[in-house]
C-alpha cells in the first residue's frame, strides 16, 4: 500500500490522485468516522486553506465526505496554517483541517491536519486514512454545502488577530517601516492588518492573491523583490512569508537576508539575555548550516539537530523542554506559546528582541557567518536506502574523505516529493559545487 502522507501531510498535483475529488472525500469521511469512534461522538472540524484556485473545491469535497460520516464543519475561509492550528485549540475543535501546499507553486495543493494539542494526527491514523483510500470509495453525496457553516469566517480571523496582538502585549513598533511581501498567500489580508495594529508604517507588496499568483517569484522562496523594496524605501525591516504564513524569513536594515539560523541565533542570544533559554539549548535540523553552530558555540550554547520537518523539531523542543527551534526555511517553534511554527508570530518575535535591545537586525546578527552551502535536488524514480546502492556510498564516502573536518555532507529524501537532496557545506563554495554536481550525477545515473 502506497504512502501517501508526508512529513507535511498529503500533498500533490491538485485534481490528481490523492488531490482528486473522490480520494479527498474518502480521507474526509475516514477521519470524521476514526474520530467518532474514538471519543463517541460526532466530530467537529475546523478547515482553513490558503489562495489556491483549487482551495474552494478540495475544502468542499473533504466535507462531502466528513459531513456523510457525521461530522460537524466549520470553514474560517482563506487563513493561514497556525491560525487554524490556534483556533482549533482555542474553539475546542477536534481536528484543524489545513488545505494548502505551503511554498509550493498554484497547481499543487494539500491537506494537513492538526490536533487541539497544536500536533499533527498520529501516524496509526495517517496508516487508516490510507487504508481507506486503497479499499477504495464510498457512496457520498455531493450537495452538502448548506450543511457547511461559513458565518463565523470574518469573526475567526479577527480571534486569531487578537490572539498575536494580546501575546506582544507591550510591543511598540512606533517609528519602525517594515515591508511585508505577502506571497499573494493566506497572510495577504492578515499580516498588514497585524503589524498595523503595533504602529509600524506598512509597506505591503505581494499582497493581492488571484488563485494562480501564491509564491509566484515573491514570498520566502523569492528574496530579491524583498530586498530590492527595503532598500527603495530605506525600511527598518522586512519580512517574507510563504504560501501559508507558517514560516517566514527577513531582510535586515542594510538589506541583506536573515534566514532561519540567523533568526534562531538572534532569538537565541535574546532569549539567553533574558534568561529564557531553557538549558541554554536551540533545536535545529540536520541542514542548518554550520555557521549556526560555530556562532551558538561562542555563547556556550547547546545545538541539538533533529531530522528535516518541524514535527520533528516539535518533538525534540518537548523531549528537552527547550525554548526554541526551526529550520533554515524560516519555520520557527516557540513551544512555550505554540506548538505550531507561525511566520508572523516570529516576526513579532524577532521585533519584540530588536525593541528590548535598542538594536537594528543587521546588528543583532552580528557573530553568526554563513557557511558556503549548497543543496542540489536529483530527481528519482524510487527512494532506495543510499546505504544499498553502491555507487552512491563509494561517492558519498569520496567526497567526505576530501571535506574532512571542515565541512559536511548530508544525503536525504524529501518526505513529500521523488528527489533526493544532496547538500555540501564546506569552506569553498566551487569546491562544494563540484563535489555536490558530482555526486548527483551518480545518484541520477543509479536511481533516475
Amino acid at each position: 500500500m502506497k504512502k501517501l502522507f508526508g512529513t507535511d501531510g498529503i500533498r500533490g498535483e491538485a485534481g490528481k490522485f490523492p488531490l482528486d475529488v473522490e480520494t479527498i472525500r474518502i480521507i474526509g469521511s475516514s477521519l470524521a468516522r476514526q474520530f467518532e469512534e474514538r471519543t463517541g461522538d460526532s466530530a467537529s472540524f475546523i478547515s482553513g486553506r490558503d489562495t489556491r484556485e483549487s482551495g474552494n473545491w478540495i475544502e468542499k469535497a473533504f466535507y462531502e465526505g466528513a459531513i456523510s460520516a457525521g461530522a460537524e464543519c466549520t470553514s474560517a475561509g482563506v487563513i493561514t496554517t497556525p491560525g487554524i492550528a490556534y483556533l482549533t485549540t482555542s474553539e475546542n475543535f477536534d481536528a484543524g483541517i489545513v488545505i494548502s501546499a505551503s511554498h509550493n507553486p498554484f497547481q499543487d495543493n494539500g491537506i494537513k491536519i492538526f490536533l487541539p494539542t497544536g500536533k499533527k494526527i498520529s501516524h496509526e491514523t495517517e496508516k487508516q486514512v490510507e487504508k481507506d483510500i486503497h479499499n477504495g470509495s464510498q457512496q457520498i453525496p455531493n450537495n452538502i454545502e448548506q450543511s457547511v457553516d461559513y458565518s463565523k469566517v470574518t469573526e475567526f480571523q479577527q480571534k486569531y488577530l487578537s490572539h498575536l496582538e494580546n501575546e506582544f502585549n507591550g510591543l511598540s513598533l512606533e517609528g519602525l517601516k517594515i515591508v511585508v511581501d505577502c506571497a499573494n498567500g493566506a497572510s495577504s489580508n492578515l499580516a498588514p492588518r497585524l503589524f498595523k495594529r503595533f504602529g509600524a508604517n506598512i509597506v505591503s507588496i505581494f499582497n493581492e492573491p488571484d488563485g494562480k499568483n501564491i509564491n509566484k517569484d515573491c514570498g520566502s522562496l523569492h528574496l530579491d523583490k524583498l530586498q530590492a523594496k527595503v532598500k527603495e524605501e530605506k525600511a527598518d525591516f522586512g519580512v517574507a512569508f510563504d504560501g501559508d504564513a507558517d514560516r517566514s524569513l527577513f531582510v535586515d536594515d542594510k538589506g541583506d537576508l536573515v534566514d532561519g539560523d540567523a533568526t534562531l541565533w538572534v532569538m537565541a542570544q535574546h532569549l539567553q539575555n533574558e534568561g529564557k533559554l531553557n538549558n541554554d539549548t536551540v533545536v535545529a535540523t540536520v541542514m542548518s548550516n554550520i555557521g549556526l553552530q560555530v556562532a551558538l558555540d561562542s555563547r556556550n550554547i547547546n545545538l541539538l539537530r533533529t531530522s528535516v520537518g518541524d514535527k520533528y523539531v516539535l518533538q525534540e523542543l518537548i523531549n528537552t523542554n527547550s525554548s526554541v527551534g526551526g529550520e533554515q526555511s524560516g519555520h520557527i517553534i516557540f513551544p512555550k506559546r505554540s506548538l505550531v511554527g507561525d511566520g508572523m508570530q516570529t516576526a513579532l518575535y524577532l521585533l519584540e528582541a530588536l525593541q528590548a535591545t535598542g538594536k537594528s537586525l543587521s546588528e543583532m546578527k552580528q557573530g553568526f557567518t554563513q557557511f558556503p552551502q549548497i543543496l542540489v535536488n536529483v530527481h528519482v524514480k524510487e527512494k532506495l536506502p543510499f546505504e544499498e546502492v553502491p555507487e552512491i556510498t563509494k561517492s558519498a564516502k569520496e567526497i567526505e574523505n576530501e571535506l574532512g573536518d571542515t565541512g559536511r555532507l548530508l544525503l536525504r529524501y524529501s518526505g513529500t516529493e521523488n528527489l533526493a537532496r544532496v547538500m555540501i557545506e564546506g569552506k569553498v563554495q566551487a569546491e562544494i559545487e563540484n563535489q555536490a554536481n558530482r555526486l548527483a550525477k551518480v545518484i541520477e545515473f543509479a536511481l533516475g
